[in-house]
């Protein structure tokens, strides 16, 4: 992997903010949507700093959540082009209506889980209104995978999850250029799946942990699972090529 082969990204800040706003201004204009149960969360100044791409970390079922997920990738992202990302996750509750205004979230955790109807509803809608969600079993955690694979399978029944090939754009084309994935015991395959909607890449799943967890901080530091040991440079890809297509 050749970490310092980087593309321009002049103009690409200007798209982003685009992005965003459409983003969320489709969610307030559809008509016939589920009406969210909650009112949006006001923003921080922190959080609303103008002109800022914000990643946001779910929380769902009743209080799972990727506590440790690494926000690292976001800092290469703002390190490495002129996108101004925030290098903090901000925490969002599934069920809540402020999950509209991000378009990039984080779905991670162990164990099994279940969505409520909301949380559903919710998933759902942001993904078809054009958000991208990066979810990744925690520590390869396999009830969590799959836990992950029936609910998307509930939502999109017609849809499936398929294998990204090397030489998808996320990997040739992002920040980092990736040869591999490089999961910590090389005895297994690592393999990232994606699901399309409307003929758009919306969402990417990954079974092996794309956590790094030793960089989450927090007291996450030694995850007893398998991981993608690159996972840093996948994520900023994948952050990058969400906010670009």
């Amino acid at each position: 992997m050749n970490v310092n082969r980087l593309l321009p990204f002049a103009c690409l800040l200007l798209a982003v903010a685009i992005l965003a706003s459409l983003l969320h201004l489709a969610v307030a204009a559809e008509e016939g949507a589920a009406a969210p149960t909650t009112q949006p969360v006001e923003a921080t100044a922190d959080e609303a700093r103008e002109g800022q791409v914000q990643v946001a970390r779910w929380t769902y079922d009743k209080d799972k959540s990727g506590v440790c997920f690494s926000d690292g990738f976001l800092a290469e992202v703002a390190r490495r082009t002129d996108i101004k990302v925030h290098r903090k996750f901000v925490d969002v509750r599934l069920d809540s209506a402020d999950l509209y205004n991000y378009p990039f979230a984080v779905m991670s955790g162990e164990g099994e889980f279940t969505l409520t109807d909301v949380q559903r509803q919710h998933l759902k809608a942001y993904l078809d209104r054009g958000g991208f969600v990066l979810a990744s079993a925690g520590c390869t955690s396999q009830p969590w995978a799959m836990s992950f694979r029936r609910e998307i399978s509930q939502l999109y029944p017609d849809a499936k999850l398929v294998p990204l090939p090397p030489d998808h754009a996320i990997f040739t084309k992002g920040v980092f250029e990736i040869d591999r994935l490089m999961p910590r015991s090389e005895t297994s395959e690592a393999m990232i799946y994606g699901l399309e909607i409307g003929g758009k890449l919306r969402l990417v799943f990954s079974p092996v942990g794309l956590n790094d967890t030793a960089n989450a901080g927090g007291g996450c530091c030694c995850c007893g699972g398998n991981e993608i040991r690159n996972a840093k440079y996948v994520n900023a890809n994948l952050l990058v090529y969400a906010l670009t297509h």
